[in-house]
This record gives C-alpha cells, sequence and structure tokens, in this order.
C-alpha cells in the first residue's frame, strides 16, 4: 500500500462528525458532496488532501489543491472555500494540523540555519505544494497512532513536530517560518488582523491600525495586502459580512438590526454590499438560510 492509498484509509477509519482526533490540534475531514462555495476562516493550518479536492478564494488569489498536495495557512484569514471532485462513492478526504506560533519559533531556534532564511519580502498567508514522501510518511505515522493509545502520548508530539519541521524546511517554509518570528512583517500583518476581527464594527483609520502594529503606514499597506490579498478595508468589510450572514441565520427577520450590529448604518449600502459578497440580497439569503436551519425545503439532504 502506496502512502496516499494508507493515507486514505487513515482518514476514512477515523472521522468523526466534528472532525476532531484524539490528538490535539489533529482534524480528519470527509465530505461526501460538492456543496456551493461558503465563507469560513482559515485558521493558521497545514491541510493536506489525500482524496477529493478543496478550492479557495481570498480576495482576488485562488488556490486548489488535491491528493497528495498541502496548504499551509499562516493567518487566520477569511476565505471563501469549497470541495470539489467530490461525490459519494469518493468522498473528499483531508488531513490537518493546527499550526502554533509558538512550536515554529522552538523549531526556528533549535534547526541550524532556519531563520534566516526568510528574505524575499512578506508572503502570501495562504500557500499550495506538492506534499514530499517525507512529509506524507509523518502524516501517516501520526495517524496511526490513532489506532495506538498506548503510545500516543508520547510519540504524537515528536511526529507533530517532525511534521512541522518538514513544512519549515520545505518549499513553502517561508509563509510557516514567518508565523515564529516576532518581529517579521507577518506577525506585524497578524496583529492587525487579529484587531481588525475583535473591532470589525468599529470604524478605523489605517494610520491607526499601522501604528499598533508597529510599522510605518506605507510597509502596513504593502504587508498587509501582501498577506491577505486584500485592503484593511476590504478585509474589514470581508468579516463584517461574514458575521451579518452567521447572525442572519438566527435573525433572518432582522436584516437592518444586523447590518447596524456588524457596523453598517446604512440598509441599502448593507444590502448592496451583501448581494455583491454572497450574490443574493441579505432578505432572500436570510430566508434560504432559516429554510436550512429549520430542516425545510433549503436543507441539504
Amino acid at each position: 500500500m502506496d502512502l496516499l492509498e494508507e493515507l486514505r484509509a487513515l482518514l476514512a477509519r477515523h472521522v468523526r462528525p466534528d472532525w476532531t482526533t484524539a490528538i490535539e490540534g489533529v482534524h480528519v475531514a470527509r465530505v461526501d458532496r460538492s456543496e456551493p462555495p461558503v465563507p469560513e476562516m482559515t485558521g493558521t493550518v497545514l491541510a493536506v488532501i489525500a482524496q477529493g479536492a478543496k478550492r479557495l478564494s481570498l480576495g482576488d488569489r485562488l488556490f486548489e489543491y488535491g491528493p497528495g498536495e498541502y496548504l499551509v495557512a499562516s493567518v487566520d484569514l477569511p476565505v471563501t472555500g469549497q470541495f470539489v471532485r467530490v461525490d459519494p462513492d469518493h468522498p473528499a478526504l483531508g488531513f490537518g494540523m493546527v499550526l502554533e506560533p509558538s512550536a515554529v519559533a522552538e523549531l526556528l531556534q533549535a534547526g541550524p540555519g532556519t531563520g534566516a532564511r526568510t528574505g524575499g519580502g512578506t508572503p502570501s498567508g495562504i500557500a499550495v505544494s506538492t506534499a514530499s514522501d517525507a512529509l506524507l510518511d509523518a502524516v501517516v505515522r501520526l495517524l496511526r497512532l490513532l489506532d495506538e493509545p498506548r503510545d500516543r502520548p508520547v510519540l504524537a508530539p515528536l511526529i507533530k513536530r517532525e511534521i512541522l519541521w518538514r513544512v519549515i524546511t520545505g518549499e513553502q517554509g517561508a509563509t510557516v517560518r514567518q508565523l515564529g518570528l516576532a518581529d517579521s512583517g507577518l506577525s506585524h500583518v497578524s496583529r492587525a488582523v487579529r484587531w481588525i476581527r475583535e473591532h470589525y464594527a468599529e470604524p478605523f483609520q489605517v494610520e491607526d491600525v499601522a501604528r499598533m502594529s508597529g510599522m510605518s503606514t506605507s510597509a502596513f499597506y504593502r504587508n498587509f495586502q501582501a498577506v491577505t490579498a486584500m485592503s484593511p478595508i476590504q478585509f474589514q468589510k470581508r468579516i463584517r459580512l461574514q458575521e451579518a450572514r452567521l447572525l442572519l441565520a438566527t435573525r433572518p427577520g432582522d436584516v437592518t438590526g444586523v447590518g447596524r450590529t456588524v457596523g453598517y448604518d446604512n440598509p441599502s449600502q448593507f444590502s448592496r454590499e451583501y448581494r455583491r459578497q454572497f450574490g443574493t440580497p441579505p432578505s432572500r439569503d436570510a430566508a434560504r438560510l432559516r429554510d436550512t436551519v429549520s430542516g425545510g425545503p433549503g436543507a441539504p439532504s
């Protein structure tokens, strides 16, 4: 059995409804059919696809990764995601592992030469590559531990560390290495991203957020665009609209109130930008979301 075959078998055997596993920070995903694209947050994660494919859009960038490929997200970013090349007989199967900045920083200190390889500007917050055999082998060995509860507490942390090392020293290592550097362009942008997410309903001046992030305004614009594929104001708008959609699922009759909650004082502007983002006005989308939540005609079968 080759590595991808064994990876598929392990993922299919250990998937849970909530996609969690007995190993902290490790997730197993199975999707049986392709749904329309949905807004989501990436988290800081390594994701490996064993079967099917996933497509993500971030600003004006499109990423797709399939069997034997991996994606790394070094910033928690608002994307639109969709599993493709999927049917009930060939579900999408994927592995995910949370990337912890402290673990990256520890490996950068321990690994000779890794900290110096960070030139070339601030990388995108998302990158896709083909997984090496060494990376796939480490992922397979980690998932085998789900069948070995005695060995899991001792060996799982070691193999997670190996996986992280394979990524740090791999083709997309620059994206991940900056996650562990306290003074990298990415870490400054991450600080701004976190602030905007926590204060998305509030108006702000970009100069103030740049200062809070520890960068000049020009450097902040440049690095923020490189990481997120959006301007800070576009990023705030994306977060506002994603939050609005979540609220509309539980408050479908209060479109104006939801718009105000997420920072829109003008209902017409809220409706216009919501429709541009999701392809339908908030009132109509709210009705569909209500049916989905209540198990009505819009609910998936």
